[in-house]
């Protein structure tokens, strides 16, 4: 059986393996997306760049939010509230 400890770390590692999939599946959803109408509409490449931008705009709103995961002076944003609940919390806060 794991200790309080580990069953702390088992989830922060959780929630990291998961943001991290999401911001490789945000990346590969707007790059991927923006080859496939730069193929359909032949505009070489116009979309790809534009997913490109969308992708690393989102992937970095992903790290801020991940960044103010369990602070207080910061209110929370979406995706860090769903991380926060996933999250134990110690008391020593």
């Amino acid at each position: 059986m794991p200790s309080p400890d580990d069953r702390e770390r088992l989830g922060a590692a959780g929630a990291a393996a998961g943001l991290g999939c999401s911001i490789v599946v945000t990346v590969v959803l707007f790059i991927g997306g923006g080859v496939a109408l730069d193929k359909t509409l032949d505009r070489s490449p116009v979309f790809t760049l534009i997913g490109v931008v969308v992708a690393l705009a989102g992937a970095a709103y992903e790290l801020v939010e991940l960044s103010r995961v369990g602070r207080t002076d910061r209110a929370p944003g979406p995706l860090a509230r769903q991380i926060s609940r996933l999250t134990p919390r110690r008391g020593r806060r």
